[in-house]
């Protein structure tokens, strides 16, 4: 079965018009953003799996940043972004006094 989306109308008005394309561009913004965001979760994940605390504490200070960043812009809630780095922070730790 293919799934196909239902064909969206175009807007008569101009102001409708220019929403739909500034719409197009924040979508890939977004998009860009939250990906960034995974990426950097899991690079310090694979980090720490991986045993080695001295690239987990690198990837985990690059993830801080790139965490807040998404949470100002309201891609992410801010207690989402909050508790991601709690518990990137806590895996961190724990592999610095495993070690």
């Amino acid at each position: 079965m293919a799934s196909t989306k239902p064909k969206k109308k175009n807007p008569r008005l101009a102001s409708g018009r220019k929403r739909a394309r500034q719409d197009v561009k924040l979508n890939a913004a977004n998009t860009s953003l939250r990906s960034k965001y995974r990426t950097a979760v899991k690079n310090v994940e694979k980090a720490v799996l991986a045993g080695d605390k001295t690239k987990a504490a690198e990837n985990f200070a690059k993830a801080q940043s790139v965490l807040d960043t998404v949470a100002d812009k309201g891609i992410f809630h801010k207690n989402k972004a909050a508790r991601d780095k709690s518990r990137l922070a806590a895996k961190v730790k724990t592999l610095a006094l495993a070690a």
